[in-house]
Formats: C-alpha cells, structure tokens, sequence
C-alpha cells in the first residue's frame, strides 16, 4: 500500500510540476509576443509627434521656451537678428497647426487620452503665454516674417475650436490683440496674401468683427489669376516647381472656405467645386510623389519642412476629402514611410531633443536664408490624420499598398491621367 501511495504522490507531483512548466512556457510566449508585436501606425505616429512637440509645447508653457531652444539659422541667413528673434513664433505656430486637430479629438485608448490632456494642459498655458505681454516667452506679432506665423497658429485655433473655448477670457483677448497686430504688415505678392485671410478666417469663425476684402483678395488672385493647370496653382506670378501648393496654398484655400461657412456659407459657391476638384487632384499627385521607402523628390525651397511637404494630403485626409481614388489605408502607409524615412535618422534631433535643419537628418546646406530651428517645425503638418478616431478607416482598415508600391512590385493598375478643370 505504502508502494503505491508513493508511486501516486510522485505522479501528482509529476503532473503539478508539468503543469507549472506549461504554464512558463504560455506566460513567457506571451511576453515575447507582447515585445515582439508591431507597434500599431497610430501610436508610432503618437511617438513622433511626441517627439517632436514636447520641447516646444512643454517649455512655452513652463516660460521657458526662449530659454531652452536653441535657435540655429541657415549659413545664407538673411537677417541673423531678425531670424533669431521670430524664430520662437515659427516653432510654436507651426507645432500647434499640425497638433491641433487631435488635441480637438476626443476618445481613445487610456494611454493616448492621459497624453493628449497633458498637451491640452501645456497648449492653453503656452497659448496664454506667447501673447502676455509680461510673459519671458511673449512673442513677435509685428515685423513682417509674423504674420506668416500667426497664421498658423490661427489655423491650429480654427481647425481645434475646443483650445478656444477653454482659453480663458484674458487670453482670448491677447490672442485677438496679438492677430489684429499683423494687419500692420503688408503682405508679398505670393502665397503671404493667404496668411492675412487666415487671420481674418479665424475672426470670421469665432464671431469677430473681420475684414472681408483681405480674404476676398487672397480667394480671388489665386482662383481667377493663379491656377496653371492639373491641380496646381503658382505662388504669384511665376510658378515653381517647388511644394508650396501643400505647404500654405490648398490647405489654406481648404481651411479658410470651412471656417467662412459659420458666418457666410454661400460666399465662395461660386469656386468651392471648381476647388474641390483642383484639391482633389493635387492629392492624387501628392500620394504618387512618395516612393516606395517614404523618399519624394527634393526640389523646390524650404524642402527642410520634411513631412510637411504633405501638408495637403494629410489635410485633405483629415477632412475626409480624399478622392475615390485614393484609400485611407493606402495614404496612410505612405505618410507613414514618410514620417519613418524623415524623423528616424540619428541626427534628426539634437541632443537636448530639438529639431536639426535638414530632410534626412542634419543638413543645413538644403536651406534658405530664412530657415531656422522654429521653421522646420512645419513638418508637425503630418500628423494631422491623428484628429481622425482610431475607429476611421483611415486607421482601422487593413494596410494597403501606396501607389509607388503597386508599381514597383508589378501590380497592373489604371494609367493616371491630367484634369481639366472647368
């Protein structure tokens, strides 16, 4: 008896020791998959623009921007002193227009919620901040190169009204104040005369008193003088081959016409489809730009923006304005190359964690004399897709492949084709 009492104690604990074996073995396949799964397109997104946007947005409400960025300008600047002193506003504008549709959005997984409520926290303190006149980290309203600036940080407050709404009232009037300072400056003859009509876009939208004839001239020069065809427009008189059709022109265009509609719904019916169209073909042109390793061509000025060149394709996303052509999914990998090809080399940031100048990597050779640290923070531009729902297609669906893949991989596909526009 006392043998086979043994003999079933060794068996139990033979198969509560296999037991527990499996157990590991399950617990630690587990882990691995959990080290080893794919971070999801959104939150490498939520990464690079962390990334990018947490120097700028944390420093400026802390107060302590101008004294934490270090402000590098181009070898050919035009202006050291003038650069210097406006680079400030040049990071903070172009930050919060591209951040600022997903700080609109609400919902989301935990993680993304508590992230995106401290950007809030850090956005209204900045905001308020940058136009205090007794702030460190006041800034620049009046000179020229503001305006450009102002606009976009009038855009971020356009396209994310729930920053507005939370500002407090001493900040919304310094904020109007601080706009209504730029009508001083007179515009170039080029994609500048968008800049005032944004401003005066956002008064419309809020319910401010706003000049008419300033976003009646911008509409008009680019609508009946500036369209050469195919979904491009000149920036003035000549047309470059560059991307400023992305950087300001359409999604300024885009963007003035849906703030109008508060106000004024039927003021531009006479050009919105005629827009639609020329929009709608110029983001068939964008996708097709990106290579198959998230490379574009690199002609044109400002090229140091990096992902901001698609301004307009991830406007155009985030507006769900994509023609039929294009599948969210499919624009969605291709920016997705473009984010990784443009903020993954090793000397894309300094050390402290600011932007370098450059495309891939620390190149100021590839800038203008008006380039600086602030400016190239128009790549934030990208993100903009980020104010979709994780829900949307344009991040729920399956991946696809971008048009550069389908052909260099020999998938057959439709031959692409001009549009006239009449």
């Amino acid at each position: 008896m006392k043998k086979i009492f043994f003999a079933i104690v060794l068996i139990s604990c033979s198969i509560s020791l296999l037991a527990q074996s499996a157990k590991r073995k399950t617990a630690s396949k587990e882990t691995a998959a959990k080290e080893t799964a794919p971070v999801s397109d959104r939150k490498l997104w939520l990464q690079h623009l962390d990334k990018l946007a947490r120097p700028v947005l944390s420093n400026l409400a802390a107060g302590t921007l101008r004294e934490k960025m270090p402000v590098t300008l181009s070898p050919k600047v035009d202006n050291a002193a003038n650069r210097a002193q406006v680079a400030y506003l040049e990071a903070f504008g172009r930050v919060l227009t591209g951040i600022a549709p997903w700080l609109n959005l609400e919902g989301g997984d935990a993680e993304e919620v508590a992230l995106r409520n401290q950007y809030r926290e850090w956005t209204l303190k900045g905001i308020a901040n940058a136009v205090d006149t007794t702030s460190k980290d006041y800034m620049r309203f009046t000179g020229g190169q503001p305006l450009v600036d102002a606009s976009f940080m009038a855009l971020g407050l356009v396209r994310c009204p729930w920053l507005w709404e939370h500002l407090d009232a001493k900040a919304q009037q310094d904020v109007v104040r601080a706009f209504k300072a730029t009508r001083t400056i007179v515009p170039g003859y080029s994609n500048w005369i968008l800049f005032s009509g944004m401003i005066e876009a956002f008064f419309c939208k809020y319910g401010f008193e706003y000049d008419g004839v300033r976003l009646e001239y911008g509409i008009r020069e680019f609508a009946n003088h500036w369209y050469v065809g195919d979904g491009v427009y000149s920036d003035g008189m000549q047309y470059h081959w560059d991307y400023y059709n992305s950087y300001v022109i359409q999604p300024y265009m885009g963007n003035i016409f849906d703030a109008l509609r508060t106000k004024n719904a039927r003021a531009y019916d006479w050009y919105v489809p005629k827009f639609d169209q020329i929009s709608k073909r110029y983001a068939v042109i964008q996708e097709r730009l990106i290579n198959t390793d998230g490379t574009f061509p690199v002609t044109g000025r400002s090229i140091c923006y990096r992902g901001g060149a698609f301004h307009h394709l991830a406007d155009m996303s985030l507006r769900k304005q994509l023609p039929q052509e294009l599948k969210p999914a499919q624009v969605r990998g291709a920016l997705t190359a473009v984010i990784k090809k443009t903020f993954e080399p090793a000397t894309t940031f300094t050390a402290t964690g600011w932007l370098n100048i450059g495309l891939y990597g620390n190149q100021p050779g590839l800038s203008e004399g008006y380039i600086n640290t602030g400016s190239v923070y128009l790549c934030t531009t990208i993100f903009l897709p980020l104010g979709l729902p994780d829900t949307d297609p344009f991040w729920s669906a399956p991946a696809e492949p971008w048009t550069a893949v389908k052909v260099w991989t020999g998938q057959d596909m439709p031959a692409d084709h001009a549009v006239e526009v009449r």
